[in-house]
């Protein structure tokens, strides 16, 4: 009861990449760098065993950044003339890559650390990939003409590298969709079809991502104008507990989010952010529990999975350890107390 397991990104080693930042660049090239995303790849999986995780994951320590890191396996993209627009409804701008051509996958993405990682743990293991409405949201289109058509055709590539996971072992497969904490009218109508798309025919458990996002200043900038209640969720969580996604993964310590709104997810398995990612304090094993007490006045015990808010990818690589150690901990006191 209560397993526990991290949303996605943790930080990657100084040897392996620039620290602390969102969009680090590589300090190795070529074999050096591929052989470190696999030595990187291990030392995740071990920290996260060692501090009680159940559920473990890459750490997403082959990607520079979760959506470009799929993005880059991808022809009909051109990456050497990005142009700057506005993401996540304007809420910052970006340089993005540019849809030019028809989409299609130069080869397998996470094959190499999905087996890697398979092949050192026995523990059940997740590995993450964007959504199609976020990197849809996250790149320029010069061919498609039309953001839905183009989300469709990357839900067509990512069903294919998830079936590939499938195949190498990989126990959970989750879709990180930011974006619908933004496009939440889209969600129903059409973001949750592309989901189902890219879901088509697995039989592993599967789960979304959604959240007010990483610790950075943008993020926390807008989370600040948002008031004292964060009731967006009602919008889109009645859609996502009729869907076919097995689990949703949102943020719950130190956030606004009402938590009775969980119970519009009746069906799901949750997996809720004991961890804050926007805060370097560690949490105690007592605050862990004490969320998931919580969560449990609107979530049925046996569905309650202990995780992080968001990805970990920009924070110290210390902080970030400590903080995974006090979900272990916490989980395993929540079993002790409440199980």
């Amino acid at each position: 009861m209560f397993p526990a397991t991290v949303a996605g990104s943790l930080p990657k080693p100084s040897w392996l990449a620039e620290p602390d930042k969102l969009w680090p660049k590589w300090r190795l090239e070529g074999a050096d760098l591929a052989q470190g995303k696999l030595d990187a790849t291990l030392l995740a999986i071990k920290m996260q065993e060692d501090a009680g995780i159940d559920i473990v994951c890459d750490g997403e320590m082959s990607r520079q950044h979760f959506v470009h890191g799929f993005l880059e396996f991808v022809d009909g993209i051109d990456f050497a003339n990005k142009v700057e627009m506005g993401i996540r409804a304007d809420r910052y701008k970006a340089l993005v890559p540019v849809v030019t051509g028809a989409l299609t996958l130069k080869g397998r993405v996470h094959q190499s650390e999905a087996k890697h990682a398979r092949a050192h743990t026995k523990r059940k293991l997740k590995i993450t990939m964007p959504g199609p409405m976020t990197i849809s949201d996250t790149i320029a289109d010069r061919h498609y003409g039309d953001k839905i058509k183009m989300a469709f055709a990357f839900a067509d590539l990512l069903n294919k590298e998830a079936r590939a996971l499938q195949a190498d072992g990989v126990d959970v497969i989750q879709f990180d969709e930011p974006a619908f904490n933004v496009f939440m009218d889209e969600v129903p109508t059409w973001g949750i079809e592309a989901l189902h798309r890219a879901i088509d025919g697995l039989t592993c458990t599967t789960a979304v991502h959604i959240c007010y996002g990483y610790g950075i200043k943008a993020n926390i900038d807008w989370k600040n104008s948002l008031g004292d209640e964060w009731s967006q969720y009602e919008k889109i969580f009645p859609a996502l507990a009729k869907c076919d996604i097995k689990q949703v993964s949102l943020e719950a310590i130190h956030s606004r989010v009402p938590l009775k709104l969980l119970s519009l997810l009746d069906g799901k398995d949750v997996l809720v952010g004991v961890i804050d990612v926007a805060s370097d304090k560690i949490e105690t094993p007592e605050e862990v529990a004490q969320v998931i007490a919580e969560v449990m006045k609107f979530v049925p015990k046996e569905r309650i999975v202990a995780c992080t808010n968001c990805g970990m990818a920009p924070m110290h690589r210390d902080i970030a350890e400590a903080k995974v150690r006090a979900l272990g901990a916490g989980a395993k006191l929540a079993r002790e107390k409440f199980a």
